[in-house]
C-alpha cells in the first residue's frame, strides 16, 4: 500500500531570505518531500500556504494519508475555517506531523489545548537528539544519538499535555535540553512532534533527519482507515437500549428546561 504523504510549507522565508532560498532552492516543503520519496512506498505532494485554502481543501485532506506541518513567519495567516477541517480529518484518522517551529501553529494548539510554549536561542549550535525510546517504530535503525552541527535551541519547559511516548531528547551545546520527539493520539489519528528544522540551516538535508521523517509517516499512518463516525453523538432511545428498561425520573429536558440526565 502507498502511504500519500502532504508536505505543507509556510513559503516566506524562501522568499524573503537569500540564506534560507540558497538552503532550499525549491523550497522546504519541496526538500522534506524529497527525502520521503527515498521511500518507494512513500507518495509524497506539496502545498503551500499562499495557495488557493492554503491547498487544504477538503478534497485533498480526504485523500491524505499523513499531513506534514511546517510553519514560523506567519501562523496567524493560516485561517481558522481551514484549521477546523485539518483538526476534523485528524480526528477522523489523518496523521498528523508537526516540524520544528509548528509547535506554535493554530492546528498543534487547537489539538493539545495548551499554550504550546517554550524556550529558545537561534545561535547554531551542535543539537544532539538521544534516541530515549529505542524500540518505537519511529526510532527504527536509527543510532543510539545523532547530531546537527547547527541548530536553533529549543528548551523547557515546553508547554504541551504529557505526550503518549518521548521517542528523542535533544541535548544542546550551550546546555539545555528539550524533548524534541513527541506522539499523541486524537480521536483516531496519530500525532507527531518532531523538533529540528530551523529554516537557516540544512536540516532537510541531514539522512538521519530523512530517516526519522519516513519512518514518521510510516507509524502515522492509520491502516484501518478513516472513522467519520468519531464526530457523532447518538442518542439511544429507550425502546433500543440492548436490555429491556423503563424510563424513569430525568425527564425535565423533554420540555426545553435544564435537567441532569
Amino acid at each position: 500500500m502507498t502511504i500519500k504523504a502532504l508536505v505543507w510549507g509556510e513559503n516566506i522565508h524562501e522568499h524573503k531570505s537569500e540564506v534560507v532560498a540558497s538552503i532550499y532552492p525549491d523550497g522546504m516543503h519541496e526538500a522534506v518531500a524529497r527525502l520521503l520519496r527515498e521511500d518507494a512506498g512513500i507518495e509524497a505532494s506539496t502545498a503551500v500556504l499562499q495557495d488557493p485554502e492554503h491547498g487544504l481543501t477538503e478534497d485533498v485532506l480526504a485523500r491524505t494519508d499523513v499531513l506534514l506541518w511546517w510553519g514560523h513567519a506567519d501562523h496567524a495567516a493560516v485561517d481558522d475555517v481551514v484549521v477546523e477541517r485539518v483538526a476534523r480529518h485528524v480526528w477522523e484518522g489523518m496523521g498528523l506531523i508537526l516540524l520544528h517551529s509548528a509547535h506554535f501553529s493554530k492546528i498543534f494548539k487547537r489539538l493539545m489545548g495548551t499554550p504550546c510554549a517554550l524556550k529558545w536561542r537561534e545561535a547554531g549550535e551542535r543539537e544532539r537528539i538521544w534516541v530515549v525510546n529505542p524500540r518505537h517504530p519511529i526510532a527504527e535503525g536509527l543510532p543510539e544519538f545523532f547530531e546537527l552541527e547547527n541548530e536553533e535551541m529549543y528548551g523547557e519547559p515546553f508547554s504541551v499535555p504529557e505526550p503518549l511516548e518521548t521517542v528523542f531528547i535533544s541535548w544542546f551545546q550551550g546546555g539545555e535540553v528539550f524533548r524534541s520527539g513527541l506522539t499523541y493520539r486524537r480521536g483516531a489519528g496519530n500525532i507527531f512532534y518532531f523538533r529540528p528544522g530551523h529554516e537557516t540551516y540544512p536540516t532537510y538535508h541531514d539522512a538521519t533527519v530523512g530517516k526519522v521523517l519516513r519512518n514518521a509517516v510510516h507509524w502515522a499512518h492509520n491502516r484501518q482507515g478513516r472513522y467519520p463516525g468519531v464526530h457523532e453523538a447518538p442518542n439511544v432511545p429507550v425502546e433500543k437500549a440492548l436490555e429491556a428498561i423503563e424510563e424513569r425520573g430525568g425527564k425535565l429536558h423533554k420540555s426545553g428546561e435544564e435537567g441532569f440526565r
